[in-house]
């Protein structure tokens, strides 16, 4: 039966949240603030937060130097999912990708059908694995981070969740890169 084994303990991981948008600046920025939100209540810790332009690039670039630093397990982004031809967040982030998560996009699209309907399909939500860091691309509204999180995010990064979740994967992470980087 899935839920939280209370006989196991909580493992908090540190959290990285980017916003990508050519528009918001952090006081205006309701969707990262959401993901914050959650990920501290929850009892994780808040790596690190910033905001970057619709521009592949310097999406890239966030996320090459987030998957490098070691005291950061997962990158959470919100922002530049849908088709519109500034949406440039899964072209920025799909290639760093070694494992993509396909799961996570259904997961997405199924909760998210069930409040915005046949809307969800405007979404191109992603998720993969990149230096033993979990990568979630999220689209840029509260409401979508919302569904992520309470959906999916929440139960998957407490390594209390049973029957399986991300936490206790993660010292095997890197067994092809040697770099130790995930902790049990």
């Amino acid at each position: 039966m899935a839920g939280i084994d209370p006989d196991r303990p909580f493992i908090p991981l540190a959290i990285a949240v980017l916003t990508v948008s050519d528009t918001r600046s952090l006081a205006e920025d309701r969707s990262g603030d959401v993901l914050v939100a959650r990920l501290t209540e929850a009892g994780h810790r808040l790596a690190d937060r910033a905001i970057v332009t619709d521009d592949v690039e310097a999406i890239r670039e966030r996320v090459r130097a987030w998957i490098a630093d070691p005291a950061i397990d997962v990158i959470i982004t919100t922002g530049g999912t849908g088709f519109t031809g500034r949406d440039v967040t899964p072209e920025a982030i799909e290639p760093l990708f070694e494992k993509r998560m396909d799961g996570f996009s259904a997961v997405f699209h199924r909760i998210s059908y069930d409040k915005i309907g046949t809307s969800t399909i405007q979404s191109r939500a992603t998720g993969g694995v990149a230096g033993a860091t979990y990568i979630f691309v999220l689209p840029g509204s509260p409401g979508a981070c919302k569904d992520a999180w309470d959906g999916i995010l929440k139960s998957q990064l407490d390594y209390r969740h049973r029957p399986c979740n991300f936490v206790e994967i993660m010292p095997r992470l890197d067994e092809h890169l040697k770099r130790g980087k995930a902790r049990s």
